[in-house]
């Protein structure tokens, strides 16, 4: 049986190649390594710096804990109504999630009045 095209050779690619190949591929690895040190491990002057909060919307330092649990209980009985409003307005998957948010605001104020009576309980 005669082929019309020969086998191909077993090594078609030459000895330079294969060096240029590997060099690529430790090119390669060491970009990689560099991007996931880059962006997993960013550099100590970013780390170092402590942290200082905007003053913009500061509550007073000398404010007592009754008065910022009050305060949070009022917010808290707010966003339940904006919430529970808004639903109303909505129907389906939308309507479950905000009623869902409302949930949790709720729960979120019921731990706020508890504290708030123990921190006052004849109030």
């Amino acid at each position: 049986m005669n082929k019309v095209v020969p086998d191909p050779p077993f090594n078609t690619t030459p000895p330079d190649a294969e060096d240029t190949r590997s060099e690529a591929l430790l090119r390669d690895r060491e970009a990689i390594k560099r991007a996931l040190d880059y962006y997993l491990d960013p550099p100590s002057q970013y780390t170092e710096k402590p942290r200082r909060p905007s003053t913009m919307y500061m509550i007073a330092p000398n404010m007592d804990t009754e008065s910022l649990l009050a305060q949070a209980c009022e917010s808290l009985a707010s966003a339940s109504v904006m919430t529970s409003d808004f639903a109303a307005n909505l129907i389906g998957p939308q309507r479950n999630t905000v009623l869902a948010i409302q949930q949790i605001i709720m729960l979120a104020e019921l731990a706020v009045n508890r504290a708030l009576d123990n921190v006052d309980p004849q109030g």
